[in-house]
């Protein structure tokens, strides 16, 4: 197996409240080498660029306050919270079950992290306005 599909299916540590996700997001040194991978998009060949991983952090936060409406987060997955190598963040509009157990858990909607990331290949195409929303991203 890889490192990639070790850490994917391995156990991760949710980020529950607003104010935790607050101080996770500046637990992230953008320059450290982050793949950036949004499921059902192309795999990524290469690191991202700091700026762009501070302009994802930036765009998720926002967005997963404006569409996660709920009194917590709850859908922000690492392997470790301190200093997290692997990042799962689920889209609030595709949740299933994203946590607990589940024969068959929806996949995450992004995926950050510092090993070369694998297609996972999801059974749907990424919804247009999400594709949209992650080209907006990097021109």
């Amino acid at each position: 197996m890889s490192d990639f599909h070790d850490l994917h299916t391995g156990r991760l540590w949710s980020v529950m409240s607003w104010e935790q996700l607050t101080g996770f997001w500046t637990r992230i040194d953008p320059a450290a080498g982050w793949y950036l991978y949004a499921v059902g998009e192309p795999v990524p060949g290469a690191p991202a660029a700091a700026g762009q991983v501070s302009a994802f952090i930036a765009q998720m936060d926002a967005l997963l306050r404006k569409e996660h409406q709920h009194d917590y987060c709850g859908i922000v997955y690492a392997d470790q919270l301190d200093a997290p190598n692997f990042i799962k963040i689920f889209d609030p509009n595709n949740l299933g079950v994203s946590c607990g157990f589940s024969d068959n858990p929806p996949l995450p909607g992004w995926i950050l992290c510092r090993v070369p990331p694998e297609d996972l290949q999801p059974d749907a195409p990424l919804p247009e306005g999400r594709k949209r929303w992650w080209r907006a991203l990097f021109g």
